[in-house]
């Protein structure tokens, strides 16, 4: 038996296996929508054998987008676009589907990463102003964001709820809030990045305020049967900020809220965050929050080696794991995990003579040198 690969339970979607693919953006998108190259890439995930994909992270309005090049849900178009990537999964792929929702806040209006100028875009290059809890630049030489006012708040709520109304139309499995990396309902969270003297900002009641407001807005249009959870960061990694102590009352108040499960990631709050990587930087994060809440715990953050990924799941650190890079490398990263565990898994009928036993090469494959990492 083996517990990666043992079915997971979500309100009322059982997953096959408690391996996810993390949402990773592909800054792909033309006016928000998707195109060709969604269609290739979610296609080929949808077959990768994990229990759940989740489609990368998809913004609420214009101006909440990462790049130019994010995806959006804000358009009847986008809706449509996405709508037949979703279809094409569903008619060749085996995995739940997941969407994340995101507003970028103040890293909004950036470049795509391979930009030969990295950062924020000049208004010349059709940078727009950004919006975020505090009128505090994420760093050097980023523009400062305007502070949100209510009139944005509820904007923003608005938005939020628009887009998942999309996705549910669409037909997403799962719905997923981002509430991580710096971005803009992060902003509030960390008090790095708020000074608000309003109902949301100063004391930690009131810097969570907002979120819980957007989860609880999203929960009365996302129905209780469909998974929702949340990208959830324990630490900014920062003596100054938001600490894995105020993760866990957060989770708390998360489940009060109507939250399924939680993502327990970390940092990218400010510009000069220092990340202390190494093995299970983030995956103990996960393991403190499964201990002190009664929520599915998601952990993520260097996982691509299989038996790892068995470990943490067999010794109760998370719930299931999540892997992006991991994916990018191999799409089929689910179906060799199996295989190098010992596993039989459900495989297209089509690619039934890659099974083990079929061929010498599906024997074990080496993916990477076991151990944590």
């Amino acid at each position: 038996m083996s517990a990666l690969f043992s079915p997971l339970r979500l309100a009322d979607l059982e997953l096959a296996n408690r391996i996810v693919v993390s949402p990773m953006s592909q800054y792909s998108a033309e006016d928000g929508a998707a195109n060709d190259w969604h269609l290739v890439h979610y296609g080929a995930l949808a077959n990768s054998g994990a229990g759940l994909m989740m489609v990368e992270a998809t913004h609420v309005d214009p101006e909440s987008r990462g790049t130019p090049a994010c995806l959006g849900l804000y358009t009847d178009a986008q809706e449509q676009a996405l709508a037949r990537v979703v279809a094409t999964c569903r008619s060749v792929g085996q995995s739940a589907l997941g969407l994340q929702l995101n507003h970028s806040g103040r890293k909004a209006s950036g470049n795509v990463p391979w930009a030969a100028t990295r950062g924020p875009l000049t208004p010349e290059q059709g940078g727009w102003e950004t919006v975020a809890a505090s009128a505090i630049p994420f760093g050097e030489g980023f523009p400062t964001p305007r502070a949100a006012t209510p009139e944005d708040l509820e904007r923003i709520k608005t938005a939020f709820c628009d887009a998942a109304r999309r996705a549910l139309r669409i037909g997403f499995d799962v719905l997923e809030i981002h509430g991580a990396h710096g971005y803009f309902l992060h902003s509030f969270l960390s008090p790095l990045s708020n000074h608000r003297t309003d109902a949301y900002g100063g004391s930690f009641d009131n810097r969570v305020r907002y979120l819980i407001e957007i989860v609880q807005a999203v929960r009365d249009v996302w129905p209780a049967g469909k998974p929702l959870g949340m990208k959830v960061s324990s630490t900014d990694w920062d003596d100054a900020g938001w600490t894995i102590d105020d993760a866990v009352e957060l989770v708390r108040r998360l489940k009060a809220a109507g939250c399924d499960y939680v993502c327990m990631s970390s940092g990218a709050t400010t510009a000069t965050t220092k990340v202390r990587i190494g093995p299970d930087y983030q995956t103990r994060f996960a393991q403190t929050v499964k201990q002190e809440v009664d929520i599915c715990t998601w952990a993520v953050g260097l996982i691509h080696d299989p038996e790892h990924a068995e470990r943490l799941i067999a010794d109760n650190w998370a719930d299931a794991v999540t892997l992006a890079r991991a994916f990018l490398d191999d799409p089929r990263w689910a179906v060799h995990a199996a295989n190098r565990l010992g596993v039989e898994v459900k495989r297209p009928r089509t690619y039934g003579r890659a099974a083990p036993g079929a061929w010498p090469g599906a024997a074990k494959p080496d993916l990477a040198p076991a151990g944590k990492g």
